[in-house]
């Protein structure tokens, strides 16, 4: 017995080891399912068109128009119902008859049990107002498609502004730390200076200071990294705690726009789905007023009722009793002679309606103009703000490195090189804000002239 045990303890023993590396291997690689993601531009805007909650909303809202649309048939369509009644008789139903010598004077005229079933059909033949709630629901269907588009567009423009926020966040923080490494190696420079006799003792503490003080810079830098993330992902739609990265550059976008003011509006009127879902309301109201004028015409309508019924004591089973059945069809034709005026104030309030949709139509086409010019007017001076910001920023670097090596040389002044450093940096954000607001306006351009979910 103990040959048999001796080689399964060794083999046990060679094998755990190989069990201990393989379970630990899996205890590291457990967090591998939140790995971090890279996201687009474009597929920031898809995540969130996927995953985002208004646009959920707004489905939502397309699906109960075309139950709506589903509802408004029921009034042109036939209306079967049916129905069964049975009746317990407690005590029974007399007949008084006259008092006569020899004859009892009254007469039970009810049956322990009775039962009654009917099958009725409505079937309308001619209702104006029906046929007319039918197309506004079918205006009203549309109406939503354009309220998802509006609704799209608001989170595809809100997405991208997230995205642009937090990419300018990052490179903010990114030229801040090109800052302190800049007045690291200006210090480290002061140090050897002032080892050497070149620079005052004055000039290492204001080489510690420029770079101390960035330190507050620095940290606001990074919350606001983090808060655009946050900011990002719940306009996305996925958790908060994911994570995420952004492999998108803050670049110039490569879209093209009209010069001419009137062809931006042209544009915008042919694609705003605002603009064509207060224009089908106005369609819709139109509807309203001939459904309220179809109030006065006649209603006609076909009917038919199938009836049966029974009476039977007890003692007598169900289906040994009689069930004699009748039946009829008819016309029924109604027509309002007076209401009251209340056909003729239906009408001027849905005349009324109409009106105030068109005026509200009328003002956001107006609004829609003006809007175009604001963002065409802000998009083209982003453009004037990248063209000089990019020519300052080379002139900048070359500057500061003249600046530098002349403080190194001991010919200049640390006041120069903390002047040259500003304007360095000063250009770097200057140029990184133009961009970013050349972003910001191609995303509010798109969004007033109507224009594709995605990013070009």
């Amino acid at each position: 017995m103990r040959r048999i045990v001796s080689p399964l303890r060794a083999l046990f023993l060679l094998i755990l080891p190989f069990f201990l590396l393989t379970g630990s291997s899996l205890l590291n690689a457990a967090p591998a399912s939140e790995e971090t993601r890279s996201l687009t531009l474009d597929e920031a805007v898809r995540t969130g068109l996927e995953k985002s909650r208004t646009l959920e909303i707004a489905r939502l809202d397309r699906d109960m128009a075309g139950q709506k649309i589903r509802e408004s048939w029921s009034a042109v369509l036939p209306q079967i119902t049916t129905g069964v009644t049975y009746t317990r008789t407690l005590k029974p139903s007399v007949l008084l008859l006259p008092p006569n010598q020899g004859f009892p004077t009254t007469l039970e005229t009810s049956s322990d049990n009775a039962g009654h079933a009917t099958l009725d059909v409505h079937q309308p033949l001619f209702n104006g107002s029906a046929f007319a709630g039918i197309r506004a629901s079918g205006i009203v269907r549309k109406m939503s498609e354009e309220a998802y588009r509006n609704a799209e567009s608001a989170v595809v423009a809100d997405i991208k502004i997230s995205y642009f926020d937090a990419l300018i966040s990052k490179e903010q923080l990114s030229l801040i730390e090109q800052s302190i490494a800049r007045w690291e190696q200006s210090r480290k420079d002061t140090r050897a200076m002032f080892r050497q006799g070149v620079a005052a003792d004055i000039d290492t503490l204001k080489a510690f200071l420029s770079v101390e003080n960035l330190r507050p810079d620095l940290i606001q830098a990074e919350n606001k990294v983090a808060t655009t993330m946050t900011r990002l992902k719940n306009a996305m739609g996925i958790p908060v705690d994911s994570n995420v990265k952004l492999s998108s550059k803050l670049e110039l976008p490569s879209a093209t726009y009209p010069a001419d003011i009137n062809a931006a509006y042209r544009e915008a009127v042919d694609s705003r789905p605002d603009l064509h879902q207060l224009d089908l309301q106005v369609q819709a109201e139109g509807e309203k007023v001939n459904a309220a004028r179809a109030e006065r015409f006649p209603l006609l309508s076909a009917f038919g009722k199938l009836e049966s019924q029974t009476a039977f004591n007890d003692g007598v089973k169900p289906a040994d009793s009689r069930w004699p059945a009748s039946s009829s069809v008819g016309l029924q034709l109604t027509m309002p002679l007076f209401t009251g005026y209340r056909i003729s104030a239906q009408v001027e309030q849905a005349k009324i309606g109409q009106h105030q949709t068109r005026t509200r139509f009328e003002d956001l086409k107006a609004n829609i103009r003006a809007e175009i010019e604001v963002r065409l007017l802000n998009y083209r001076e982003s453009q004037k703000r990248i063209e000089v910001q990019s020519k300052t920023i080379s002139v900048a670097e070359r500057s500061y490195n003249i600046s530098r090596l002349r403080f190194k040389e001991g010919i200049g002044s640390r006041l120069e090189l903390t002047d040259a450093e500003l304007q360095l940096n000063k250009a770097k954000t200057n140029y990184l804000q133009a961009v970013y607001d050349c972003l910001v306006a191609t995303t509010q351009l798109d969004k007033a002239l109507g224009r594709s979910r995605i990013s070009r």
